[in-house]
């Protein structure tokens, strides 16, 4: 589905006399279409403008970006990567234009020449999957961030994209809306088969991917399941990450170093209490 090849990118700089480090560097990996892959690492390590890579916003310097095999610095190319993958980004507030739900789900699939009556079939239809149906009508200004976060989703699902990246998109958000964005990507992804690449620094969020990868000035140091990249202290150390809260947890009650849940923890302790 996506698929990085030796990528560079240098943001240009604001000052001619000084240069920039590359945001990314030679960085090469790839997403099989209906996989679920979380991107870690500090602030500056390159994620968004990954994030940006995957549709064209941005183009690589150097090597390649192929999104569904089209290639994303190929400007002819960019209405068909668009209509592949959709954003979803930090701020809610930044990405939501219409004064009406409904106007704003509507918005994309508008721009796609979607005849109308298929538009409202398709608004309906995606904000039913994030749980929205009753804010229709619902001005957002007054929704909460997890419910715009939502609507912004539903938005992408209007535009019937095989993928979604989710750039930072429970940062700003309570627990209450992290958990309901979380909720609705896994579901799209176990239901429907999306590809999603969730860009968080969050790793409670990251363990619930099928594959996780750690940017660190702009290269990828590490990569594979959950439990592989934790069991990886030293790389955490390297990316300045830290472990999900249960592992901090088990490893201060002594409870075992094979920890990652919560679930996992209760377990631990449950058998610790057995068996004394």
């Amino acid at each position: 589905m996506l698929d990085f090849r030796n990528v560079s990118f240098t943001y240009p700089a604001l000052d001619e006399t000084a240069a920039m480090p590359p945001a990314v560097r030679d960085l090469s990996f790839s997403i099989a279409q209906g996989e679920f892959v979380a991107m870690l690492g500090h602030n500056g390590s390159g994620k968004s403008t990954v994030a940006k890579l995957c549709n064209g916003l941005l183009a690589p310097d150097s090597g390649q970006v192929l999104l569904g095999g089209l290639d994303t610095a190929v400007e002819d190319n960019l209405f068909d990567i668009r209509r592949q993958v959709g954003m979803v980004f930090q701020n809610p507030d930044n990405q939501i234009i219409a004064a009406i739900v409904e106007d704003d789900v509507a918005f994309g699939p508008e721009n796609l020449c979607v005849p109308p009556a298929e538009i409202r079939t398709r608004v309906d239809d995606a904000l039913a999957q994030v749980g929205m149906s009753d804010f229709t009508t619902a001005e957002p200004h007054k929704l909460s961030g997890g419910q715009k976060q939502r609507v912004a989703i539903a938005g992408v699902l209007a535009m019937h994209t095989q993928m979604i990246v989710l750039d930072e998109s429970t940062a700003m958000l309570d627990p209450r809306g992290r958990q309901e964005v979380m909720d609705t990507v896994l579901r799209l992804h176990r239901e429907q088969g999306k590809t999603v690449l969730l860009i968080t620094h969050f790793m409670e969020e990251a363990l619930q991917a099928d594959r996780v990868l750690v940017m660190h000035n702009g290269t990828l140091i590490a990569q594979g399941s959950p439990r592989e990249v934790f069991a990886q202290r030293d790389v955490l150390t390297q990316a300045g990450l830290t472990l999900p809260a249960a592992a901090r947890f088990a490893q201060a009650a002594e409870l075992g170093d094979d920890i990652l849940t919560e679930d996992e923890c209760v377990n631990a302790i449950l058998t610790q209490y057995t068996n004394h």
